[in-house]
């Protein structure tokens, strides 16, 4: 399986924060890429053929990265860390197999998306089988805290989508209402990550809650500068599609932002093109001109920051050493991938 904590996906230049973190992981995720192949055999030939398409596609596994990183952090590098980390890997990739049918997306991390493929019934059932083999694995991790962590995280991560789908074309939805949708869909799980990896190495509920912070602070600055990368900046590269949130009726933030202060035209605008999802050619453009204006793309990526420089204050608690260097520096990347 090649992902970035191989060396054949790792960057001629200089190595971003998290390749290095990937470099630091390389064992103990060499262990999380075995136990996930192990785990997705199945007689049935449509299941790990599904499954490994989307695992292989190149993602950089940041969620599992963190599990084992924070377990390192501890000291604790135990099997039920890396049946953890793997757990958590099939609880993301499940639900973006059923995101790409909900969100009718064409791209996943640059590849064609799976259900386009194979078809939405079929994604939607080899992600039900991901989640079962998520639960085998918190269960063999032998911490019911940790089960129930996760567990919980998983209902939340579905309770965010429901409400984002309920917000599509909604304009009264506020910035508030966006925040407490991104940490339900996508903090929720980086804040379980971190988390959990407290719980079996047996450290306080201090500790546990500042590895929670931590990682719920990096996750909705990941999800803003998503947000941004939807308009533009280096989502190319990335391997994201441009525009689909605006396509979609989605009120993320820089659209949010830009709904508090418009009047008249402007929001006659976004009433048409976001209610009403009535789109014509240059409404993009048009959009993103108003984006400039109000800025709302650099607040979207200064409140990202925010959260990144939260996240790494949360690690002040915990002894100076390469993997606390190695979580802080990652906190700062996902604000820099805007650029």
């Amino acid at each position: 399986m090649v992902s970035l904590n191989s060396p054949v996906a790792q960057s001629a230049s200089a190595p971003n924060a998290a390749e290095r973190l990937a470099q630091l992981a390389y064992d103990d995720m060499r262990r999380v890429d075995k136990l996930i192949l192990e785990r997705l055999d199945s007689h049935v030939e449509l299941i790990p053929e599904l499954a490994k398409y989307l695992i292989e596609a190149g993602g950089k596994r940041v969620r599992p990265m963190i599990t084992v990183a924070a377990g390192n952090l501890l000291g604790f590098t135990q099997d039920s860390v890396i049946k953890l980390a793997a757990a958590v890997e099939f609880i993301h990739t499940a639900t973006l197999l059923h995101d790409d049918v909900v969100d009718e997306s064409g791209m996943r991390r640059g590849k064609t998306a799976a259900n386009l493929i194979w078809g939405n019934a079929s994604s939607v059932l080899v992600g039900d089988f991901l989640f079962a083999r998520s639960f085998s694995l918190m269960v063999e991790a032998g911490s019911m805290k940790a089960l129930g962590v996760l567990s919980a995280a998983a209902s939340t991560i579905a309770e965010g989508e429901v409400r984002q789908l309920s917000a599509i074309k909604d304009m009264s939805v506020s910035v508030d209402t966006y925040m407490e949708i991104i940490d339900a869909k996508t903090a929720a799980l980086f804040a379980a990550a971190a988390q959990v990896s407290g719980i079996v190495a047996g450290r306080s509920q201090s500790d546990e809650d500042a590895l929670r912070t931590y990682g719920r602070e990096l996750g909705l600055a990941f999800q803003l500068v998503d947000d941004a990368l939807d308009y533009g900046g280096r989502a190319a590269k990335l391997g994201k599609s441009v525009g689909d949130d605006f396509r979609e009726g989605k009120v993320t933030l820089p659209v949010a932002l830009c709904l508090k202060e418009a009047t008249g035209e402007e929001r006659e605008f976004w009433q048409r093109v976001i209610a009403e999802t009535d789109q014509r050619e240059g409404d993009f453009d048009r959009a993103m001109e108003y984006m400039q204006a109000r800025k709302s793309i650099d607040a979207t990526v200064n409140a990202a920051r925010d959260h990144a420089r939260n996240a790494r204050m949360a690690l002040q608690r915990f002894p100076a050493n390469d993997w606390r260097s190695a979580l802080e520096d990652l906190a700062d990347f996902v604000v820099e991938r805007a650029y």
